[in-house]
């Protein structure tokens, strides 16, 4: 009964030995062709190609990348699909699609056209398609996206 056991035990043992070193050694070595090491210049010139072949390359604003603007009386701020904006200081009011308005995140509301804008609340802009805030004087704006001033 212990023969056998002992038995069993170095079975499995050299199995579990087998497995390992298999998957070790199947692995590959690093930098090879089996596990290639990939370096950051790779991979932005890779990311830059595909853009080209999707029609040409974009700079998108870093993402946590606030600009403060100063927004002239009587001007839209039109955001791209996914800009935030803070109204700071000044009055301005909401531009909508014509069917749907901008978010307001603090407020939990859908800004239509004309409605005031309150401050210091985070609007989202949720599609490239003329929605943002136009200003009734001259307005501080927080902004962190891509946006054109009209």
């Amino acid at each position: 009964m212990k023969k056998s056991r002992i038995c069993m035990i170095a079975v499995f043992a050299a199995l579990i030995l087998t497995v390992t070193l298999a998957v070790a050694f199947g692995a590959g070595t690093p930098g090879s062709e089996d596990d290639p090491v990939v370096t950051k210049s790779y991979v932005d010139s890779a990311i830059e190609a595909l853009k080209q072949s999707l029609g040409g390359s974009q700079e998108t604003p870093a993402s946590n990348s606030w600009a403060v603007v100063c927004v002239p009386k009587n001007t839209s701020v039109v955001g791209e699909t996914g800009t935030q904006m803070i109204l700071r200081s000044g009055s301005a009011t909401a531009i909508d699609n014509g069917a749907n308005g901008i978010s307001d995140l603090t407020g939990g509301a859908d800004l239509r056209m004309g409605t005031a804008i309150t401050k210091n609340h985070l609007l989202l802009i949720p599609g490239s398609d003329g929605r943002g805030i136009r200003t009734v004087g001259e307005c501080w704006v927080m902004i962190n996206g891509g946006y054109t001033l009209q």
